[in-house]
């Protein structure tokens, strides 16, 4: 095998691939990134067994071949060499890159060895644009649980109905959900894709109205962005019904400035650490919220601005999931609604009329002061 491509597209199409390759694995091959030489095109594929990314590009192609090259030292070669035309070449297995003044030789595997990635059986699909795509997966990532004993929460939900996308993350603390129309919609369709998978494909996603095209298979789901394809499988099990999750009225509800109460948290949050993760002690009066936290390296207070008033109502919360919910919110104010002391706390936009998106924090169980 032997091609020449361009440096800069190379190491990009080498770091995309590179996400999906195994950092340590019983198989050998999925810790590499697969190279195949085509008809003026180098295709470069990784692989986990639980998602896959691949992706095309144009190169010149003297002796078209495959082979596999161990992903993490392919990726920082190939970073650390000049800018210029980059030419690699195999005799065997062992292979031979060269730019401008530099040459490594380094020693591949068996192209042979590669499991297949897995061929999406299913018809359905649906094609939305990249940025909204991207916005949607950003906004409620935070909330994807790392508990693998509930896999079914390791996942975002996907909602498609009456020209609507819903999705949904929970983790058994907070819930993130965001909804957009979506032109064009017309397929119902529902299913959950691993959060590991989204992030990378939020990634790969670009600012531009570029379409997704996401295609639905039985058991794997297939996400493409023209020259580059993520192939994920897919989580069975039941989610939570988020309709019915978020309590239908609230006793108290205020409007707060999201980025004012985001500063007043974080100012607040910087006596807790890793070690040291005491709840917030939330206060809501009539015109402002009084937030207090007391840890062993000190205490720290401070006030937010409300319009409305919060009935005294006193609630715990841990800052990282306030944090990450006011961080997230794509609105400038929001509407905060509880009903008493042990209730989840919910997020909504100002507007009543808009329904884009709902963040929900269950309380911490405070001590007596």
């Amino acid at each position: 095998m032997k091609f020449s491509c361009d440096k800069t597209l190379l190491q990009r199409n080498i770091s995309i691939t590179a996400k999906a390759a195994s950092p340590r694995s019983p198989i050998p091959a999925l810790e590499g990134v697969l190279l195949e030489a085509g008809q003026g095109t180098l295709k470069l594929t990784g692989y986990d067994l639980k998602k896959g990314i691949y992706t095309r590009m144009e190169a010149e192609v003297p002796e078209m071949g495959s082979i596999i090259l161990p992903a993490r030292m392919f990726n920082d070669i190939v970073h650390a060499l000049p800018d210029g035309e980059v030419t690699i070449q195999t005799q065997g297995l062992n292979t031979t890159i060269r730019c401008a003044s530099a040459e490594f030789h380094i020693v591949g595997s068996d192209a042979a060895d590669y499991p297949e990635l897995p061929s999406i059986d299913g018809a359905e699909g649906v094609s939305l644009p990249q940025n909204q795509l991207s916005r949607m997966i950003r906004q409620t990532i935070f909330a994807v649980s790392d508990n693998e004993s509930r896999p079914v929460y390791t996942g975002e939900l996907f909602d498609l109905s009456e020209g609507t996308l819903t999705i949904v993350a929970i983790d058994g603390y907070r819930m993130a959900l965001r909804r957009e129309k979506v032109e064009g919609l017309e397929n119902e369709l529902s299913f959950i894709v691993p959060g590991s998978a989204l992030n990378d494909l939020e990634k790969l996603c670009a600012d531009t109205e570029d379409p997704v095209q996401i295609n639905l298979g039985s058991k794997h789901i297939s996400f493409t962005l023209e020259d580059t394809v993520l192939i994920s499988r897919r989580l069975e099990g039941e989610f939570l019904n988020y309709k019915r999750t978020v309590p239908a009225s609230f006793q108290v509800t205020v409007r707060a400035d999201a980025r004012e109460l985001q500063r007043t948290i974080e100012r607040v949050s910087l006596i807790i650490d890793d070690k040291i993760k005491n709840p917030l002690r939330c206060t809501f009066r009539d015109g402002e919220l009084r937030i207090i936290c007391a840890t062993a390296k000190g205490k720290a207070e401070d006030y937010c601005r409300l319009d409305g008033d919060g009935g005294n109502v006193e609630i715990g919360f841990n800052n990282r999931y306030l944090l990450d919910a006011l961080r997230a919110a794509p609105a400038d104010e929001l509407r905060v609604c509880l009903n008493n002391g042990s209730s989840p706390c919910v997020l909504f936009p100002a507007d009543e009329n808009d329904d884009g998106f709902v963040y929900m924090i269950l309380p911490v169980r405070l001590r007596a002061e």
